[in-house]
């Protein structure tokens, strides 16, 4: 969780807002990839933290099913993340804060828990959850101040 906090202080200097996601190999603990959101970057509204590391992920190891791979990200996925989560077929979803005005698998749709979705990652939320959240609203209450 702390490489995916640096990626999401690496998101804030750029303007994005702090978010970032790690994907790391479950049975060795490596980093496959590391991912901050980038939409405003890259002018690409599905370009979230968590999109951005399945996508290297997936091109690294020439798969898109990434089942035996942990992902760990700074808030709680969206829903259009967790569909990729989904999709993807991570085995493990780490996140930090929760998210109860856009989070999809804790809050909102609770994506997992739906009949139609194919596949359910073990889900731990929580994780350094108070220093991804002081994160999140340091960035914005400085945007706030600036506009």
């Amino acid at each position: 969780m702390r490489i995916a906090l640096q990626a999401a202080q690496d998101a804030a200097a750029n303007g994005e807002a702090p978010i970032g996601a790690v994907v790391v190999d479950a049975t060795t603990g490596d980093i496959v990839s590391i991912g901050s959101n980038r939409s405003i970057t890259d002018h690409d509204p599905t370009a979230h933290a968590e999109i951005v590391a399945l996508r290297q992920a997936a091109q690294k190891l020439g798969n898109y099913r990434l089942t035996d791979l942990t992902l760990v990200v700074t808030l709680e996925p969206c829903a259009m993340c967790a569909g990729a989560i989904s999709h993807a077929r991570i085995g493990r979803l780490v996140f930090g804060a929760e998210d109860p005005k856009g989070g999809a698998v804790v809050n909102g749709p609770k994506f997992f828990e739906q009949a139609t979705c194919h596949w359910r990652p073990t889900v731990e939320g929580g994780v350094l959850a108070e220093e991804s959240s002081n994160l999140l609203k340091s960035f914005f209450r400085a945007r706030r101040k600036s506009s």
